[in-house]
């Protein structure tokens, strides 16, 4: 009987060892195969669907005539013209952005997106803006340096880079005791609402990216003012899912094939009244 035992003892062993190694071999294998799809899925596609803010401007915005236009619209559509995509245009909740992407509903996120502190969270295309995060006034507005914004209420988007600099934990002593200096620190939903509150006298002032309060300084020329020293800077990349390497590098050959021909600079000479052409730093090492 001991002998039987072992015997089968021995077996049930040997199956289990064999089940492991084969689970480690089809892992493996299942590895490949995803890695092959997703290139096959990049040569294959017909459709390129960009998830961004519309209340971004000069990024993505509806215009007068109700179109989705702005920068980065506009470098997408070129990348789409040369690639024999049709471009689908994704307003979404900016707060829901990373749902989007990793359900899929949409194929990056590309609308001033902030790759700064986020360097792991996803498969990024290389930097293309240097940006810097400001305060924007009232222009008559007694508030002249960072240290006048103590005891007033500041506002930015929520999810924001500028709510980031604001609220990050780690090596921002400076930033956090600014914020502490405030009265109150607002979120709202985008900086069009945040802009009609500061008009409004809701608020005293709003953290926000420099090409945005171009564009709002530029368009409501003697309404607003910007404090000159900046809150902090970081830089702007689009952002796959991690695991789409295979897209993202696609979509990099075709912006550098664009940087060398001059298109992408035209583009970005188009909202140069935002001095977006003077921020340009893809290509740069």
């Amino acid at each position: 009987m001991k002998k039987y035992l072992a015997l089968l003892l021995s077996l049930v062993m040997g199956v289990t060892v064999l089940a492991g190694c084969g689970s480690s071999s089809d892992a493996t294998e299942e590895n490949a195969n995803n890695e092959t799809q997703q290139e096959e899925s990049a040569e294959e596609r017909t459709t390129f669907t960009v998830g961004f803010d519309a209340e971004y401007p000069p990024y993505g915005y509806m215009d007068e005539n109700g179109e989705y236009v702005g920068f980065d619209l506009d470098l997408a559509q070129e990348v789409c013209d040369r690639m024999g995509w049709e471009l689908i245009k994704q307003p979404i909740n900016w707060d829901s952005k990373d749902m989007e992407l990793n359900s899929g509903n949409i194929d990056c996120i590309w609308n001033g997106f902030t790759m700064t502190g986020r360097e792991d969270a996803y498969a990024w295309s290389d930097p293309y803006v240097d940006n810097s995060i400001v305060f924007i006034v009232m222009n008559d507005s007694d508030i002249q340096t960072k240290d006048d914004l103590a005891g007033k209420i500041v506002t930015t988007q929520a999810d924001s880079s500028a709510l980031t600099a604001l609220t990050a934990t780690e090596d921002n002593d400076e930033n956090l005791a600014l914020a502490a200096s405030f009265s109150t620190l607002e979120q709202v939903a985008d900086y069009n609402t945040a802009f009609m509150n500061l008009e409004s006298g809701l608020v005293d002032a709003i953290a926000v990216d420099i090409g945005v309060a171009q564009y709002q300084l530029t368009s409501r020329d003697g309404v607003f003012r910007m404090l000159e020293e900046p809150l902090s800077k970081e830089q702007y990349a689009i952002g796959f899912a991690l695991g789409n390497e295979a897209l993202r590098d696609q979509v990099q050959a075709v912006l550098e094939e664009m940087y060398e021909d001059g298109t992408f600079m035209e583009i970005a000479a188009k909202y140069a009244d935002y001095n977006l052409d003077q921020m340009i730093c893809f290509g740069q090492e």
